[in-house]
């Protein structure tokens, strides 16, 4: 499968967007560097190469550019190419595409949502290994008792309240300002 990818500038910083004929691949989000953001997109993918995206993720890229800005977007029916990822981790990624802006859901919550009610720690490693984040939501995906659990992408649990924030959650003391789905 080939995969081809991009960069493109956000109210953030340059992110990075990787696709193949089935949809988006992988999403990379702001390095220290524009250069670090492709080496990162570039060590993660299996790729063609630089190109110009088709239609469909250049309208991707558009709501991507929008929801950094702090606009309320809806990326759940964005077109995901998710081949190798475990039928266990899609359950979780499609519960996780369900919490709409500014929501958020703790790792057991949406382990429930998934199905599979114990298993909150691989909730968090599933996440851990989101592809494209953003478009599957795991920064809105919060420890137990609402406290900020992890964040993989640059910046760690910092990008993660940023990007909470932008959607108006904001943490006090590691408890929501806003409150959750609530139960499934």
């Amino acid at each position: 499968m080939v995969q081809h990818y991009c960069l493109f500038e956000t109210a953030i910083g340059a992110c990075g967007v990787a696709w193949s004929d089935r949809g988006v691949t992988r999403l990379q989000l702001p390095e220290r560097s524009h250069s670090d953001t492709e080496r990162r997109l570039r060590g993660r993918s299996a790729h063609g190469g630089a190109g110009l995206p088709p239609s469909a993720v250049r309208a991707t890229i558009g709501l991507l550019e929008r929801y950094f800005a702090g606009e309320p977007v809806d990326l759940s029916k964005v077109a995901l190419d998710l081949s190798g990822v475990s039928p266990f981790h899609r359950k979780i990624y499609d519960a996780a595409r369900a919490l709409a802006w500014g929501k958020t859901a703790t790792y057991g919550e949406l382990a429930q949502r998934a199905g599979a009610r114990d298993a909150a720690r691989a909730v968090g490693q599933a996440m851990g290994k989101n592809p494209v984040p953003i478009i599957i939501p795991c920064h809105r995906v919060l420890a137990a008792g609402g406290k900020i659990g992890g964040f993989s992408a640059h910046g760690g649990t910092s990008t993660k309240q940023r990007l909470l924030a932008l959607e108006g959650v904001h943490l006090a003391h590691g408890t929501p300002l806003l409150p959750g789905l609530g139960e499934p």
